[in-house]
Formats: C-alpha cells, sequence, structure tokens
C-alpha cells in the first residue's frame, strides 16, 4: 500500500510539473509571467550556486526556529499553568478570545515601530501566530483528562506536580503535538511573511526582490524552496509526533495499518 501510494505520489508530481511546462509552451499563459518548468529549475540551480541563497535560507531557518521553540514553551506553559491554577481558566477566558482572533499582520505596524526590519520583528509576528496554536490545544487536551484518574490521583496523595506529571501530561500530550505541528507551519508562514512585507533578511525579502527587479524565474524557484521547506517540516513534524507518541493508541494503529 504505501508503495502504490509512493508511485501515485510521483506520477502526479510528474504531471504536474509536465503541465507547468507546457501551459506557457502553448502560449496559454505569458512566459514573462509564468515561465515554464525547465526555465524554474534552472534559475533554482543558479540559486543553489549562490552564496545569498544559503545565508537567506540560515536567516528564515534561525527566524523560524527560534520563534517556534518561544511560542511552543509559552505555550504549553501558559496552557499548563492556567489549567492547574483555580479559576485562572475562567479569569483569562475572555482575554484569550479577543486576543487569538487578532490576525498577526496586523502587528506588522508595530512590529517595525519597535524593531524596524530586525530579527526581533519578524519574532513578534511569528510568536504571536505560533502561541495559540499552541495554546488552544494544550487548553483542550488538560481539559480532555480523565476526571476519574484525576481523582484517583489525589486520592493516593499525589501533589501537584506529580498529577501534572503522571495524569496531565500524558493526556494532554496528543493534544500539545497537534499544537506544535500547527505551529511548526504557522511559524513558517508569518517568517516569509514578514520577511516579504517588512523587509527582514531571508527568502521573503529575496522573493520581493526578485519580483521587483523582474527576475520571475527566480522568484518561482525561490517559491519553490518555500514550498519544499514547508514540506520538509511538516514530514519532521510527523515523524516528531509519531515518536513522540508511540505509547499512544493512535499511533500504535497507524502503524499496524
Amino acid at each position: 500500500m504505501k508503495g502504490l501510494n509512493a508511485a501515485l505520489g510521483a506520477a502526479g508530481l510528474a504531471a504536474f510539473l509536465a503541465l507547468g511546462e507546457a501551459v506557457p509552451r502553448l502560449g496559454l499563459v505569458k512566459e514573462d509571467y509564468f515561465p515554464p518548468t525547465s526555465r524554474i529549475a534552472e534559475a533554482l540551480w543558479r540559486e543553489l550556486k549562490d552564496d545569498v541563497f544559503w545565508t537567506a535560507l540560515g536567516d528564515t531557518l534561525r527566524g523560524w526556529g527560534l520563534g517556534l521553540a518561544i511560542a511552543v514553551s509559552a505555550g504549553i506553559l501558559a496552557g499548563v499553568l492556567i489549567s492547574v491554577v483555580p479559576h485562572l481558566r475562567e479569569a483569562t477566558a475572555s482575554t484569550i478570545e479577543f486576543l487569538r482572533p487578532i490576525p498577526s499582520v496586523a502587528l506588522i505596524p508595530l512590529a517595525v515601530l519597535l524593531y524596524g526590519t530586525e530579527l526581533r520583528s519578524v519574532l513578534l509576528l511569528v510568536v504571536y501566530a505560533s502561541f495559540w496554536q499552541v495554546l488552544i490545544q494544550v487548553l483542550y487536551g488538560v481539559q480532555d483528562v480523565d476526571p476519574v484518574a484525576d481523582e484517583t490521583a489525589r486520592s493516593y496523595g499525589l501533589g501537584t506536580w506529580a498529577r501534572i506529571r503522571h495524569v496531565l501530561w500524558p493526556s494532554a500530550l496528543p493534544y500539545v503535538m497537534t499544537g506544535v505541528r500547527l505551529a511548526a507551519a504557522v511559524a513558517l508562514i508569518l517568517t516569509v511573511t514578514a520577511e516579504l512585507v517588512i523587509g527582514a533578511p531571508g527568502l521573503g525579502k529575496n522573493i520581493g526582490v526578485a519580483q521587483a527587479s523582474q527576475a520571475v524565474p527566480e522568484m518561482y524557484a525561490l517559491l519553490v524552496v518555500t514550498g519544499l521547506l514547508g514540506l520538509l517540516i511538516n514530514v519532521g513534524a510527523r515523524a516528531l509526533e509519531r515518536r513522540a507518541l508511540a505509547w499512544h493508541q493512535s499511533v500504535r494503529g497507524e502503524v499496524a495499518v
């Protein structure tokens, strides 16, 4: 089954690339706006041989990684704290519901005002967007803890930290890993968006420069790189999720299938 899925995926990708080559060649779209796949591949090869590209890729990965690490750490800590402290969840519910829907891109003027085009501007947007993905999942995960198991732990005299470690955390972990996976994707989106709009160093800035200078094949090549980067991040996050939840029924059932 896995071999068949891989073959179908490869066939679909080949068909997509062939379509991308044929559409501009047949004149359905102007090559000035959408170059053939072969020209994009040539531009990508030139980018891979350019030190500027690798520097930009490093800047993007640094902003993504730091922002994600901060957001995940803060989301887990805040989620657990809000869940275990009596009445804190009710006290913060309205604030969370007010702040969470605010689009991160709406904070771009504030980020530029505070930090200009520095890395901190990117981190502000990435952390804000990714934090909510983790926090909400942690809150849902703690809410899903079996009350019987929690009461049993209390009856055995387990303290707050012991109950968090042995009851709350294992029950909430599947939700936490889902939040991390979602946050990883959101962090990449906001990193590239911030670089593109603010002009912070990274792939997003290079995409904007290529577009402004009419280097269309190079622009598409960089877009392909961001797409591949997103794919690798998603695959890595899923692998981490399966590893962390190897004991969980959902993952064991997936492996068995």
